[in-house]
């Protein structure tokens, strides 16, 4: 099998609450057109980008029982799950993403937190 960066990316894990996220491609310029330089996109405020991976969620231990001192306590944890979706578009605040390069993409992890806003494509 030939490693595509769509095949690396399904061999990470994303931990907890943070989801994974490809930004949006940013206008290059403004709607009266003038031309911005690259820089001025990344620092704004709110970043968009498309929901590629998410966390298993927000971890709740399960209560350990006392009764039967012979069974196995190794602490088990399940996860609320998150409301994010993989493929959402989501609008996001850019001072809680942390970018990473990950092969020649710019990527983001962000907290479910973070997310101001979600676009969902349902087919009802």
């Amino acid at each position: 099998m030939e490693l595509t960066a769509d095949n690396k990316l399904r061999n990470l894990i994303i931990v907890g609450d943070r989801v994974l996220i490809r930004p949006k491609k940013q206008a290059e310029k403004t709607a009266t057109g003038l031309y911005l330089p690259p820089g001025v996109q990344e620092r704004e405020k709110v970043q968009s980008g498309y929901i590629i991976k998410v966390g298993p969620g927000y971890p709740i231990p399960i209560p350990i029982e006392d009764s039967e001192p012979w069974k196995d306590n190794e602490e088990k944890i399940k996860y609320i799950p998150l409301q994010v979706e993989e493929g959402d578009l989501a609008i996001f605040l850019q001072r809680e993403a942390i970018e990473i390069r990950y092969g020649n993409e710019k990527l983001f992890i962000v907290p479910q937190s973070s997310i101001l806003m979600l676009e969902r494509d349902e087919i009802l």
